[in-house]
């Protein structure tokens, strides 16, 4: 069962947002592209991935949630590429979580949001091996910027972050049961007593 946000408004400001408002195409298109980048700088320090990606050179996946559309293309390199908007993609995934606070929740305890699946069987079976392997060195891209000892110690203070996000975010353990008391054993006529 999935637990009611505390901040309902907002559920329902995002919403109305997410539903009414659409950002221009152009700003859609280079928040794309930049997610793009994102991923790439990812993959490019995985072979591993690369690999995986290049043999599924020109399968597009498209992955959907509320409004939020995004289509990518595998390309011979083993990178991503926003793929064009026509045609059938090879693999969709949707998120059926509507409420952002849940999805955050989930993500701050380290689950996977549900997801449904449509499409190519093998394909999904490579990006899923690359949602469970692939992670982002952040410590080591800011050991480049500022070295190693600050970004170690940047590192730190951000896993202590997470993990204090995850124990707020954890649901609180379930008491304890009671234990009942076990039926004690009477003595019956011609017993003597302990």
């Amino acid at each position: 069962m999935a637990t009611q946000s505390p901040f309902p408004f907002l559920d329902d400001l995002f919403s109305r947002l997410a539903s009414g408002l659409q950002p221009p195409a152009w700003v859609v298109e280079e928040v794309q592209r930049r997610l793009v980048l994102l991923a790439n700088h990812v993959l490019m320090q995985e072979p591993e991935a690369q690999a995986r990606l290049s043999r599924q050179a020109g399968r597009v996946i498209e992955a959907r949630w509320r409004v939020f559309v995004i289509r990518l293309v595998a390309t011979p390199a083993g990178l991503l590429d926003v793929a064009p908007s026509a045609g059938l993609p090879d693999l969709t995934l949707t998120v059926p979580e509507e409420s952002p606070w849940e999805l955050a929740q989930a993500a701050l305890r380290g689950d996977k949001p549900a997801v449904r699946i449509a499409g190519d069987a093998q394909f999904a079976t490579e990006i899923n091996w690359l949602v469970d392997h692939v992670r982002w060195d952040l410590e080591e891209d800011l050991s480049r910027l500022v070295g190693d000892a600050p970004a170690h110690a940047i590192g730190d203070v951000g896993r202590q972050m997470v993990a204090a996000l995850r124990k707020f975010a954890a649901p609180p353990p379930a008491p304890a049961p009671t234990p009942t008391p076990a039926p004690s054993a009477s003595n019956g006529p011609g017993q003597a007593g302990a």
